[in-house]
């Protein structure tokens, strides 16, 4: 029969081992690591923007609402008043910048869709209006 003294040895060595091969990780995780733009540390998951990719809705303001909701449907109805003012002129300028949220804010009651304070806006169907005229636009704007 055999002797399972050293068993308790042999666990201890085990999580030691581990502990030993997971400080090369830990430290890679901890060392900070720098973007293009400055020497930061690493701090977010955050993907540098492309160059074409210049003309983007801003994030908005936390104070602009009270909920994620609101606000990105806040967003949404910026990228469609853009859109539609590509629609107008014509002009592949970007007209998000020309915009301000104050004006967003004011449009907003034309793209409510409920009473409910916290849910006003279909924001899918908004992002979707968006896309269909941002898709024309971009491709009238490559040529």
């Amino acid at each position: 029969m055999r002797s399972f003294r050293h068993l308790p040895e042999f666990r201890c060595l085990g999580l030691a081992a581990l502990v030993v091969s997971a400080l090369p990780c830990a430290a890679l995780a901890q060392a900070p690591t720098t973007d293009l733009s400055s020497n930061t540390p690493f701090s977010t998951m955050a993907i540098a923007r492309d160059e074409g990719d210049a003309c983007r809705v801003p994030k908005p303001p936390v104070e602009l609402a009270e909920t994620a909701y609101v606000r990105n449907g806040y967003r949404a109805i910026m990228r469609l008043m853009a859109a539609e003012r590509w629609q107008k002129t014509g002009s592949c300028e970007c007209f998000l910048e020309t915009i301000s949220w104050e004006e967003v804010i004011e449009q907003s009651d034309a793209f409510k869709v409920s009473d409910d304070p916290r849910r006003p806006f279909d924001v899918s169907d908004l992002r979707q209006r968006a896309d269909a005229i941002l898709a024309q636009r971009d491709q009238a704007c490559v040529d």
